[in-house]
């Protein structure tokens, strides 16, 4: 029997491994005379979202959307168009502790990313140097499905190789981890490196 408590770790990207500058939005709202809180709303509308993470539309297609949703608040099709190129440079940063940790734990299991993500995400690791930092990925964009929905866990656990109740999933969304219990997986609710490093010490032993 493996003594180990699990056999893979699935982990999601954004607010675990990769995090954003909050300030961002609120400078380019500031920038564009925008009310705060108008992005947000504008760029994660689930009407808008959905179809980005569930690979219905391109990455670029979601964007151009967000622009011409953008339009009557910024004045103009090329004032929209120009927010949005500015709030897309940005590939946001590495925690540099969580990636230490993640590779301490691949040197014994597998680690996969899981993420709700659009057609961009892998440019995105690429330019973040991630791509080698991490066994597999699993990009929501190109499976058709996204967290919570229990299919994108069973793929998940596919891909790493194990079976679903052999699998520790990392998220910062609770709803993402209750679904991964749901599904049988070890669920941590992340809340930042000290709590992955306890929930890995004993594949790191």
């Amino acid at each position: 029997m493996n003594p180990l408590p699990f056999d893979a770790v699935l982990c999601d990207l954004d607010g675990v491994l990769r995090h954003w500058d909050p300030a961002i939005l609120g400078d380019l709202e500031v920038g564009y005379g925008l009310a705060t809180g108008t992005l947000a709303a504008t760029l994660f509308h689930p009407t808008r979202l959905l179809p980005a993470i569930t690979g219905q539309v391109s990455d670029a297609e979601w964007r151009a959307g967000i622009a011409e949703d953008l339009h009557d608040l910024c004045g103009s099709a090329d004032r929209a168009r120009t927010l949005v190129e500015a709030w897309s440079r940005p590939v946001g940063r590495v925690d540099p502790d969580v990636l230490a940790i993640l590779a301490a734990a691949r040197a014994h299991v597998p680690v996969v990313l899981v993420t709700n993500a659009t057609t961009r995400l892998e440019d995105d690791l690429a330019a973040l140097g991630l791509l080698d930092q991490v066994d597999a990925i699993v990009n929501t964009a190109r499976i058709g499905v996204a967290k919570p929905d229990s299919r994108v866990y069973v793929h998940a656990a596919a891909i790493a190789g194990v079976d679903v109740t052999r699998c520790l999933f990392v998220d910062d969304q609770a709803g993402n981890v209750d679904a991964a219990r749901v599904a049988g997986m070890t669920g941590l609710l992340y809340a930042g490196p000290p709590s992955l490093r306890q929930a890995l010490t004993p594949v790191q032993l």
